[in-house]
């Protein structure tokens, strides 16, 4: 779905300037997005399987819930708009602990270039696995694996069918979540 979003400048910051996301897509330009990271508090984490439709890594598995935030968006609101929409959870914006804010360039195309920055939040998932609703059009599966697991399958993110982050976000996102644990 095209959607208007807020452009950025290299470094992060508002430029004033809005524009739909194909158009973002287009011409790489930096725009926001939320990345929600689920937990349990028995060490497992939340994963989602990119619909088979998706215009990039179309069926593999990534942060629990992903989207881009519309143009003059709370970055906290939009994160529980995506919630909702993608694994059919409401949650209070007060339930979202932010860990940073990532940088991520991806040229997947001459027609496609994702130039985004994450605000990057993590959340424990307090409902069961099977209560949770996905949306069709964007997520494939849900499961919920192990952070031990975790981290071993994302260092061979190839061989596991993962989204290629850089290898500190996923470090820094089980660090975070760990902390919660003990």
């Amino acid at each position: 779905m095209d959607e208007l979003i807020d452009i950025l400048d290299a470094d992060g910051n508002l430029t004033n300037r809005t524009a739909m996301k194909s158009e973002a897509h287009k011409n790489g330009w930096y725009h926001q997005t939320v990345h929600v990271w689920f937990y349990t508090l028995d060490g497992k984490i939340l994963l989602q399987q990119r619909s088979k439709n998706k215009d990039v890594f179309p069926l593999q598995w990534d942060v629990s819930v992903a989207g881009h935030i519309g143009a003059g968006e709370n970055i906290k609101i939009s994160a529980v708009r995506e919630i909702e929409e993608e694994i059919g959870l409401f949650i209070q914006p007060e339930a979202l602990q932010k860990i940073g804010i990532y940088k991520s360039e991806h040229k997947h195309s001459d027609t496609l270039i994702d130039c985004e920055y994450h605000h990057t939040f993590i959340a424990e998932l307090i409902i069961p696995l099977h209560a949770l609703q996905k949306q069709e059009s964007e997520v494939e599966s849900l499961k919920l694996i192990s952070i031990d697991q975790f981290k071993n399958e994302v260092t061979e993110v190839l061989k596991y069918n993962y989204v290629p982050h850089e290898t500190a976000y996923y470090n820094t996102i089980c660090t975070e979540i760990m902390k919660r644990l003990h």
